[in-house]
């Protein structure tokens, strides 16, 4: 007689404290429906709006109970605990899960804070850990970083929220000096396109900034590409591999908010009508740019080809992609022969990996037989 296989409790962390919430609920959705119910039990766990953390039960169907109703709990940073401990309730167990699968989106869950909780309480998770989010997180800190890594980014700068509060003359007079219009104005630190606006002139500049001030205390204007969008999605750890190139057409001026996910409209080519040069360049440039953020796991490579230049310009790196069921990060994996419920088998099997690879490594080191660290000074 077989033993049964004992199936992974993962925890889905959604929601979330940022302008990208309601995204991160359909994206998790999603990734709930996939997993393979023989392998895995996915226990949901929802952030709210102002931070509050909701353990979801046998009575939760949707996603929005769980933030309306399910148990509040906490994350334990005792990696002795490794478990979410009931707040209020000392009667209640621990909720323990084997891996963690955040779904989250924006500040507050992609950009480094919530994989730093997970650190500390010592629980496998999916994706980057501490620096690969937050760098991945910060436009204006990943651009430096692909320049230094030799990648081709658009032309950038980016001011503080302080300068801009104190010194905006100054700066639309830098902002003319640098770029000619139309320009793309944007939160350095958020996704989805959330803040973000094209300016064609001064006037519409002065309203972009204040925008993207709004959703953040550093903003990055761009020089706006006219050329086509093309992602590729990345997924492994130390070896990373690419996807085939997608191709977003977008029925508005630019891929915002509405077009990604309030309207109908845009298309998604897949693959992307390139040349054989120019799947390998994307490609290519996409495993650089996941090794320059020193990501893990996943993440998804937004890139322009510009219609004039024929040159290929790197946007961004999202590490933790969209989920949703017309995501490009699943449906470009499906594309390249990886089915969605494969592809969350094997970002849980790296999440695993990942964490036996930190549980390698030492953080203490052990004093002589008698001795003090005091002894040792000098």
């Amino acid at each position: 007689m077989t033993k049964e296989k004992k199936r992974l409790r993962v925890g889905i962390l959604f929601g979330g404290r940022s302008g990208e919430h309601e995204v991160s609920l359909i994206s998790a959705a999603s990734v709930i429906q996939a997993l393979d119910p023989e392998k895995y039990e996915a226990v949901p766990i929802g952030i709210t709006k102002d931070g509050r953390w909701l353990a979801g039960t046998a009575a939760h169907k949707m996603l929005p109970e769980v933030l309306r109703s399910g148990e509040r709990v906490m994350l334990s940073a005792d990696p002795n605990v490794a478990a979410f401990v009931p707040v209020g309730d000392v009667r209640t167990d621990a909720l323990r899960v084997d891996v963690v699968f955040p779904v989250l989106h924006g500040t507050y869950g992609e950009d480094g804070t919530v994989q730093g909780l997970l650190d500390l309480a010592g629980l496998p998770y999916v994706g980057s850990g501490v620096l690969g989010s937050a760098v991945g997180m910060d436009k204006d800190m990943q651009k430096r970083l692909f320049q230094q890594a030799k990648l081709p980014v658009v032309e950038f700068l980016a001011i503080l929220r302080a300068e801009w509060k104190h010194s905006r003359a100054k700066v639309l007079r830098a902002i003319r000096k640098k770029f000619r219009f139309p320009v793309f104005i944007k939160p350095a630190t958020l996704g989805s396109s959330v803040g973000m606006t094209k300016a064609h002139d001064a006037k519409e500049l002065a309203a972009a900034m204040d925008l993207a001030a709004e959703f953040g205390q550093k903003i990055v204007v761009e020089r706006a590409i006219r050329g086509r969008e093309i992602e590729v999605s990345i997924l492994g750890n130390e070896s990373p591999k690419a996807s085939v190139p997608g191709e977003i057409v977008p029925h508005r001026e630019f891929y915002d908010y509405a077009a990604k996910y309030l309207e109908e409209g845009t298309r998604l080519l897949i693959p992307a009508k390139l040349n054989r040069g120019q799947v390998k360049r994307f490609q290519e440039y996409a495993v650089r740019a996941f090794r320059a953020l020193e990501c893990l796991g996943m993440a998804r490579a937004d890139f322009f080809l510009e219609h004039r230049t024929g040159r290929i310009y790197l946007n961004e790196i999202n590490t933790i992609p969209g989920f949703t069921s017309i995501s490009m990060y699943p449906k470009l994996w499906e594309a390249s022969g990886l089915s969605y419920r494969d592809l969350l088998d094997r970002l849980i099997d790296l999440a695993l990996v990942q964490h036996r690879e930190k549980q390698r490594t030492k953080y203490t080191i052990e004093l002589p037989a008698g001795a003090s660290p005091g002894s040792l000074e000098g």
